[in-house]
């Protein structure tokens, strides 16, 4: 298995995942100044000439949740995703997607201070601070007591806001990014 990695993008989050699942995989390093994402042997791999991009034998996967999906589902003995036909599966895949179609671009904006508008598709920041507080309940993961995929997405939505230089400002979900953080295998800060 080979990551396509450069510790500037998005791949830390795929290593992350990787490292939660214990799997063994091989570092590909990628130089953003060198171009070698826009390369035609890399756009092989992923059509966009983005990281994450994760090959593993004949399967290429691209794109964070999709590489956390395939991954949690790969190594069921990490226990990083509910089977298939688990109750919470729906919540787990609704999880997954709306770290980066709700929570990513409304913290962008917030970040890039510019307003959210609602044609774009997506909450505004605030919105999206109140759905995952309510999503956190009283554990320490999204699930409670088990940390999932999810935790890995979601999760490092918000460290990166902590590496830009700010909180969310609400202590339930600034504790669960001090949780994360803390993990051995975790994403780390700075």
């Amino acid at each position: 298995m080979k990551l396509y990695f450069n510790p500037k993008s998005r791949a830390v989050i795929a290593k992350w995942m990787l490292d939660e699942c214990g799997a063994e995989y091989e570092i590909v390093p990628i130089s953003f100044e060198k171009g070698e994402h826009k390369q035609p042997e890399f756009l092989k791999i992923n059509p966009a000439g983005k990281l994450p991009a994760l090959v593993d034998g004949a399967t290429r996967v691209f794109e964070g949740a999709a590489i956390c999906l395939y991954l949690a589902d790969k190594y069921p003995q990490a226990k990083l995703a509910p089977k298939l036909d688990a109750p919470e599966r729906g919540r787990y895949l609704s999880l997954m997607v709306y770290s980066t179609s709700q929570l990513e671009p409304s913290m962008g904006d917030f970040l890039m201070k510019a307003p959210t508008a609602p044609s774009r598709g997506w909450t505004d920041f605030d919105g999206a601070l109140n759905a995952i507080e309510n999503e956190l309940g009283d554990g320490p993961y999204l699930f409670g007591d088990w940390f999932t995929a999810a935790d890995v997405m979601i999760g490092s939505m918000f460290i990166w806001q902590r590496m830009f230089g700010s909180k969310s400002g609400r202590p339930k979900i600034d504790a669960y990014v001090d949780r994360l953080a803390a993990r051995p295998k975790g994403m780390k800060l700075g």
